[in-house]
């Protein structure tokens, strides 16, 4: 259902309630920031348009004499520049904690926004531009939208603001848990046992992450990011168990809580996050990619808890973190922001399919074209 009088409208016009756009744009320290991988806080961004005019210095100066708020625990601030001027005279820079910016010289985060209109028209000498605050949820929803006053008294209401929010956690007014399944009891204890032997037996491989190159998913290793290490399962045999206690103990609790027919399963392994390589997983979405896209809902299954670290986390709600017992599933959707903490004592052994159906099926076998099948392997129907 589309609200065509908002469609009409010459900008987008997002309100409390709504969703917010997520992006990747070119901040001062990287050349394509993912603004939906943070989450744990407010997000504050700043459509103060140049830092070279009178409005856009008072404003950051606002924001340096209010910089206890931005403490990249309870919020972040994220200025928004469309003058190129901004980077080459060095009028802004990055200062964490809490501070951050985008260059935004296309104009493509300021249209998603509502900063600029929707359509760019043809080329003008001047940009027509809305200023404006936008303070977001945890989890990327719209609170609170102030454009910028004549006299600039946005500014103290905004500190204001931020100052009465309850910690992020909180963010509703009382502590919310991440929309997961926990489940209990999916593997039996020798089934655990035997699938950690398999591995030991192998020895793992270095794991990578899914990244675009060259407009193609590819599997590329980043220590900074990720590190662990996989085998994969080739007995058909233990393959087929496998397969027969995922559709037995996890498929019927997603049709029930989320109304969703799993039919596919993807991802035969057996992972390793091992203290000795300070393994862990930092926050992201497994569905990101052309060659991602199908998945649908990700499986963490501990085969051992005599590990210190390791949890899985969901930085859109909160700290929190899960450490289900040996045998115990962690469920939840391939959107959802989720990340594994660095192992600290001795090695988390886990099984991590991803599930999906007929329908993202389609879509994998379309996007196999976009998928570097020397490290990621081609789709086969």
């Amino acid at each position: 259902m589309q609200d065509t009088a908002r469609s009409s409208q010459p900008f987008v016009d997002l309100l409390p309630g709504d969703p917010a756009p997520l992006f990747d744009q070119r901040s001062p320290t990287n050349p394509n920031f993912n603004f939906g991988g943070i989450g744990e806080t407010y997000n504050v961004l700043c459509f103060f348009g140049s830092a070279g005019d009178a409005v856009g210095e008072a404003t950051l100066a606002a924001v340096l004499a209010n910089r206890d708020v931005f403490d990249d625990r309870k919020a972040r601030f994220w200025g928004i520049t469309i003058d190129p001027q901004d980077e080459s005279q060095g009028r802004v820079a990055n200062k964490p904690p809490g501070l951050r910016y985008f260059f935004d010289f296309d104009l493509s985060v300021a249209r998603l926004y509502g900063a600029a209109p929707r359509d760019p028209g043809p080329k003008q000498a001047g940009v027509q531009a809305r200023r404006f605050w936008i303070v977001l949820d945890p989890t990327y929803r719209v609170m609170k939208v102030l454009p910028f006053a004549p006299d600039g008294s946005d500014r103290d209401a905004l500190f204001t603001y931020l100052r009465q929010l309850p910690p992020p956690e909180r963010f509703p007014g009382f502590e919310v848990h991440a929309p997961i399944l926990v489940l209990p009891n999916v593997f039996e204890p020798e089934l655990c046992r035997h699938l950690i032997s398999l591995y030991e037996t192998k020895g793992g491989q270095e794991s990578g992450v899914a990244r675009i190159v060259d407009g193609k998913t590819t599997n590329v290793l980043d220590h900074s990011f990720k590190r662990r290490r996989d085998i994969n399962i080739e007995d058909r045999a233990v393959i087929a168990h496998l397969q027969g206690r995922v559709t037995r103990r996890v498929v019927p609790e997603i049709l029930k809580v989320h109304q969703f027919k799993v039919t596919r399963m993807e991802r035969m392994i057996v992972s390793c996050y091992a203290a000795e390589d300070e393994a862990h997983f930092s926050a992201h979405r497994d569905n990101t990619t052309p060659g991602t896209a199908h998945r649908r809902f990700a499986v963490s299954v501990n085969l051992n808890s005599d590990f210190a670290g390791g949890e899985v986390s969901f930085p859109e709600y909160g700290r929190r973190s899960y450490k289900p017992p040996a045998g115990g599933a962690v469920v939840f959707s391939c959107s959802l922001l989720h990340a594994v903490s660095k192992v600290t004592a001795g090695r988390r052994y886990a099984f991590l399919p991803f599930l999906y159906d007929e329908a993202a099926a389609k879509i994998r076998e379309t996007n196999n074209n976009f998928v570097d099948a020397r490290t990621v392997g081609a789709y086969k129907r």
